[in-house]
């Protein structure tokens, strides 16, 4: 925002700001599977809770896989690789994206990229305790950038100190003399000057970061989505095989922010 943006009346406009034209980033797609294989017996037999093995089987990979696909995007630092034939191609996870609205201990470092893929994650630091004030202070640097958060996600020991901060020791609830009282002692949402961000719990994340996230500013995307491979057969077995090929992608990084390095 410029203040001394006043002009003469009937002014002519003789010079112009260039424009700088948009560089585009990108990612990368990343292939993951899970197999199994099952005996024509453990198909045929009589089973317990189930009709088929095959059937089964495949609904816990799909959900196996999902999970190893939440640990790659949000858990995992590695960045985007093109992959060859002696290496897997890879997605830049959160870690290689993220690198305005940062907080981190010492040491630490940001991932350094200006354009094309993100090819390396951030460089851990010095654990320090996760405090409200390092909250505050990536709430206010999302703010500045324009970034209208939402989610704060943080893993399981840090919800808990997340719950700990001194606003929640004012809160109270009224039942009624035929309901039995709850002890309130968890944190939904955190109500911040620049920010009101919904607290949730990540099993899958690292414990060392708290992600200040605006969902709407990144998404899974899938170049194959989920997939039953046919496999040949070449015993008295039926293998199994579910496949995905997905990429993260990232509107614009200064979307979200990270509290790193906690301890």
């Amino acid at each position: 925002a410029a203040a001394a943006n006043a002009q003469l009346q009937g002014d002519d406009v003789a010079s112009f700001t260039a424009v700088t034209p948009t560089v585009r980033v990108s990612n990368r797609t990343q292939i993951s599977r899970k197999t199994r294989i099952v005996s024509g017996t453990q198909e045929r037999v009589n089973k317990a809770g189930r009709t088929s093995e095959v059937a089964y089987q495949y609904a816990l990979i799909g959900k196996e896989l999902k999970r190893d696909m939440e640990t790659v995007l949000i858990g995992t630092a590695q960045g985007g690789v093109t992959g060859n034939s002696t290496t897997a191609p890879t997605t830049a996870s959160m870690l290689a994206w993220i690198k305005s609205n940062t907080s981190k201990g010492t040491s630490g470092a940001d991932p350094n990229w200006t354009s094309g893929t993100p090819s390396s994650a951030r460089t851990d630091g010095t654990a320090r305790s996760f405090t409200e004030t390092i909250l505050k202070s990536v709430l206010q640097l999302c703010y500045t950038s324009g970034a209208e958060p939402t989610v704060l996600m943080v893993g399981a020991s840090t919800k808990g100190t997340v719950s700990g901060f001194s606003g929640i020791a004012t809160r109270y609830r009224d039942v009624n003399k035929l309901e039995q009282a709850a002890i309130i002692g968890a944190a939904d949402v955190y109500v911040g000057d620049f920010s009101t961000v919904n607290v949730v719990a990540n099993r899958f994340q690292r414990a060392s970061d708290a992600w200040v996230l605006d969902p709407k500013m990144a998404s899974v995307v899938y170049l194959r989505p989920f997939q039953k491979l046919d496999l040949s057969k070449t015993g008295d077995a039926t293998k199994l095989c579910l496949i995905a090929e997905y990429g993260l992608k990232v509107n614009n990084e200064a979307a979200h922010g990270l509290c790193a390095d906690l301890g």
